[in-house]
């Protein structure tokens, strides 16, 4: 047995290479870039079956993958990033900044529960031409003249798109309204973490390198698959989607969780404090059903799935249900997950991270189901 110096059964990483290589070869899915690291250092970083199948284009570490609502966590750090300036807070409401969100009753509505999905908004967005997707204010206000679909804090109710659109404009007009969010994401906080293949846009250099969305899974999913097509349609240098619209590589997204799992900060760069982002990664949603999983689960014969959510992060939780993360993950064990073929996660207990971008779309519980199974093989190589 070959042991890594980081306390890795080198076969047994291997093993995860393999068991993507035959799901690619029985055309599950096209492929993958993955990246395994401990305690900093990467142990496994391949490339596996192709970005493009059609068009023979094999996977290549430095493809460039719609990252989905992995996003997420990204704009949940630059809006942690003004409440650690002082500027806001998470109690505060957010019709404090954007007046128009009191509407039909959301007055009391908090930061926090936009980061944790209780803040009541339907899981489908208003009436917005499809053009106006890409613009942070338009998709806001939309959301802001919406009526909840439940009492505001009652329910975890998940929102894909509209709740960090909002998210993303507090930030803006905090940042003073000159900068897009594209802007302030990618100056303040990917540019000084050295993500440079990591953007909010299409940007042209990264463009020859994207991996086109292609769903490969006939079963539905909570994201209908013309909806999750689209993208490679409306993806331009100007569209930004704050809660599902990035763009990154395998590495990169490395970089954004070495940040985490260093409590914030980077090669001398600091995104946020060790106290806040504790706080950010903590479970703010108890035992709560996550209602976003609920025709999957009655779909699949599954017990309603619990949402084990912080501030914009997914956690492991506690109990055996379906978890991406992997049943052996440590409870605390956070990070992000895209629809249906992106996903990072970092176990704090056994420093290690794990990235695994894919190309070809599945279903959310098949998604669910790979995941859960790569990761559990990436644990079960931890032998010291």
């Amino acid at each position: 047995m070959e042991t890594h110096e980081s306390g890795l059964d080198a076969d047994r990483l291997q093993r995860v290479c393999r068991v993507i290589a035959e799901d690619v070869e029985a055309k599950r899915y096209d492929g993958a870039v993955i990246l395994v690291a401990r305690g900093g250092r990467v142990c496994l970083h391949e490339a596996i079956g192709f970005a493009e199948r059609e068009g023979g284009r094999e996977a290549a570490l430095d493809d460039v993958f719609h990252l989905f609502s992995v996003t997420k966590t990204m704009t949940a750090v630059a809006v942690l990033r003004c409440v650690d300036r002082g500027e806001l807070q998470l109690t505060t409401p957010v019709a404090e900044v954007i007046p128009e969100f009191a509407a039909h009753g959301k007055q009391r509505v908090t930061l926090a529960q936009l980061l944790c999905h209780r803040a009541g908004l339907p899981k489908d967005l208003p009436h917005i031409e499809p053009g106006e997707l890409g613009s942070t204010e338009v998709v806001a206000l939309a959301v802001a003249g919406q009526a909840p679909y439940v009492k505001p804090g009652t329910i975890v109710s998940y929102s894909p798109i509209g709740a960090f659109a909002v998210l993303a404009e507090i930030v803006r007009r905090i940042d003073g309204g000159a900068r897009p969010f594209r802007q302030i994401l990618d100056e303040d906080v990917l540019a000084p973490l050295g993500m440079k293949s990591t953007s909010l846009t299409l940007r042209p250099d990264l463009a020859g390198r994207r991996v086109p969305v292609v769903v490969r899974d006939p079963n539905p999913g909570i994201i209908p698959p013309a909806a999750l097509n689209a993208i490679n349609v409306l993806q331009t240098e100007t569209f930004e989607m704050p809660g599902g619209g990035a763009l990154g590589t395998a590495h990169d997204l490395f970089r954004w969780s070495e940040m985490l799992r260093r409590g914030g900060e980077l090669d001398g760069a600091r995104m946020i404090s060790s106290a806040l982002l504790e706080l950010a990664l903590s479970n703010h949603t108890g035992a709560e059903v996550n209602h976003i999983f609920d025709g999957m689960c009655e779909a699949r014969g599954w017990e309603p799935l619990p949402a084990y959510l912080g501030l914009g992060f997914f956690l492991r939780g506690e109990g055996l249900f379906p978890m991406p993360f992997g049943l052996t993950a440590s409870s605390g064990t956070y990070g992000g997950l895209g629809a249906g073929s992106t996903m990072f996660w970092v176990d704090p207990e056994r420093d290690l991270a794990f990235v695994c971008l894919t190309s070809g779309v599945l279903e959310d519980s098949r998604n669910f189901e790979r995941f859960a199974r790569l990761s559990d093989l990436v644990i079960g190589a931890v032998v010291n």
